[in-house]
Formats: C-alpha cells, structure tokens, sequence
C-alpha cells in the first residue's frame, strides 16, 4: 500500500473506531437502563443482565457498524477536504478513482465483518437471548420473585405476587397471579405452590399449586367462571422461547427454506456487506467541495436524512418480501439494485472531481 493510501486508511480508521466505540457504548447504556427500568435485575440476576446486554450489543452491531462507517467517511474525508488536502492531492495527479478505491479497501473488509455478524453471531446471540428473555417472562418461578412484590408484564400480560417463599425447598406461599388476554382475564390464588425440577430434558418444568381457585373472566360471554382446586400442575415454560425464531434459525437452515419470511430474513443477512459498501460510497457523494461551517452542517444534516431514509427502506423492502407484497425475487434487491444504478449516474455525470469513474 502506498503513502497516499496509508494516509487516507488511516483518516478513516481512526474516526471509525472512535464513532464505533462510542455507538457500542451508548447502546450498551440505553440498553442496561431500559433493563433495570423493567427490574430485569431482580428477575435473572446482574451476571445474566451483563450477559443480556452483551447480546443485545452484538445484535445491534450489523446497524451500528455501517453507521459508523458512514460517519468516518464523512468526518476523515470532510476534514480532508477542508483543510484543501484533496485539492492538493488531486494537483498531484491523485484521481477521484484511486481516492474512492482507497475507500472501498476499508469498506470491503468492514462490510465482510457485517456479513459475518449478521450471517452467524446474530443468530446465535438472538437464540441465547431468547432463552434468556424466557427466563425473566416466567410465568410462575421460585428463583424469580422476592417474597412481598408484585411483578409485572407489560409483554405477556402478567402480574404475580407471592406472599412468602421458602428458598431451599423450592417453595411459595399464598400466590397471586394474573394474566390478561384479548379474549380474557384469569386470576390463580393458591395457598402453597412447590416447584418441580424436571427429572430429565424431555420433561417440562413445572409447578405444583395446591388449594386455591381459578377465576376466569371473559369479555364476551355473561357468564364468569370459579374452579376450586386441591392440586393444579401449572407449565412453566414460555412458548414465546420454545416457538421457532427466524431470527435466531441458522443461514443453513434458511436457505432451504421456501417460506417468504425466512428468505426476507435470508437476504436480509446477505445484503448486509453489500449494504455497507454501498453506503460508504454514498457517504464519498457528500465529499465535494471545501464547505463553510454552515454549510458543512446543512451537509452533515443531508447526510444523516439519506441515511434514517435508507434505513427505513431497508426495512420496508424486507417487510414487503415477509407479506407477499414484492416477491421473493426481486426481494430486498431492489434496494441496492437502486442504490447501485444512483451512485453509478452520479459518478459518470460531468464535473464530479472526487467521485468520478471518468
């Protein structure tokens, strides 16, 4: 590599990991406040919060890097060009096209890295989180709940309230729990409720409720129902964590499926490293001449529009391929496809000086 690349790498690295390591870290933040504000603490422990937030981290990197890409590309070539360093290289006899290959020798490895974060570390993080998720939304578990509190739902819907627990014997006293549905509403008290530890992995844990009453209160019917109860198996475990996750399903598995929404969910995953070279070239587009302050800023605020645009065009295309509306070729294509025809017309219009194929 020569001097000028070095140079220019270097200009854009930096700014990269900087803005990528500020992104991970207020996400991290965002993410553990949102998790204590919902007493996920109290629910799996601090190890598993860490844990969470690690996951969610990861997930969140096949977003967060191409961001930060863009923005290096803006803020390493913007102070290049502000500082006339691109006029005097291009005086120089450097070429608009060596500049954005230049460009393109970190996009590449970045937009591989993105592909592989969103191909398999992605999955893999979803299904832990998932589990994870699982845990806390356990309807009734004795390794959950602090005797004297109510614990609440906003996603399942759930309320649960045990008077007294007895640790080292699996054991709660005089629980309350209740549980909303559109269709219904169904309130369990029980006097006593031991939980049961599967024998084996086939099994399905479960709890023992004994002496207490099921009211179930539907919105329909004129009629409200009262069952008295000895002894009520109740199923701990969340189908929302045993149901199947596209998310969380391997690309391997994806790829032999025919279902629209696992192949949305498939090109989603495989156009990630084209998105990310696609973007960082649109971020070269903004780089044309030596701004002004105020102009530099109208620039900056351009650029973060056509971003939040393509990002939720992104999501469009994927959503439309999920519902049948576009088919699953042309797929999320178009997108780029789109994209690609754009940066193309712009490069050969005349009097582009930095990107020019020209």
């Amino acid at each position: 590599m020569k001097i000028i690349e070095r140079y220019i790498t270097r200009e854009l690295t930096i700014p990269f990991l900087v803005v990528i390591l500020i992104l991970v870290g207020l996400f991290a933040s965002f993410s553990s406040a949102r998790f204590l504000a919902g007493a996920v603490t109290e629910t799996l422990g601090l190890g598993a919060l860490f844990k969470l937030v690690m996951l969610k981290t990861l997930i969140a990197l096949e977003v967060l890097i191409p961001v930060a890409l863009y923005i290096a590309i803006i803020s390493g070539l913007g102070r290049l060009n502000k500082d006339h360093e691109l006029n005097v290289l291009r005086s120089n006899g450097i070429s608009g096209k060596r500049i954005v290959f230049t460009v393109l020798m970190v996009a590449i490895p970045v937009g591989i890295i993105s592909g592989m974060l969103s191909g398999y570390v992605r999955p893999w993080a979803y299904s832990e989180s998932y589990i994870l998720d699982a845990q806390a939304e356990a309807e009734l578990n004795t390794n959950r709940f602090q005797a004297g509190r109510f614990y609440g739902s906003e996603r399942s819907g759930r309320v649960v309230y045990v008077k007294s627990k007895d640790d080292a014997n699996k054991q709660m006293n005089n629980i309350f729990h209740y549980i909303k549905t559109p269709e219904a509403s169904e309130i369990i008290i029980a006097e006593e409720a031991i939980q049961v530890q599967p024998a084996t992995q086939n099994e399905r844990p479960n709890i023992q409720l004994s002496n207490g009453y099921i009211y179930q209160l539907t919105h329909t019917a004129s009629r409200d129902d009262t069952i008295e109860f000895e002894r009520l198996t109740y199923f701990t475990d969340s189908e929302l964590a045993l149901r199947y996750r596209r998310k969380a399903a391997p690309t391997r598995t994806l790829w032999e499926s025919e279902e629209p929404w696992e192949i949305a969910e498939l090109q989603w995953r495989l156009s990630r490293p084209i998105s990310t070279i696609l973007m960082a070239l649109v971020a070269v587009t903004f780089i044309q001449t030596a701004p002004r302050q105020d102009k530099a800023t109208k620039t900056y605020l351009l650029a973060a529009i056509v971003f939040a645009v393509y990002y939720n065009l992104s999501g469009l295309a994927k959503n439309w391929v999920e519902q049948g509306v576009v088919g699953t070729m042309p797929g999320v294509w178009w997108l780029y496809l789109t994209i690609f025809t754009l940066l193309l017309l712009y490069a050969l219009k005349p009097g582009q000086k930095l990107f020019s194929l020209r």
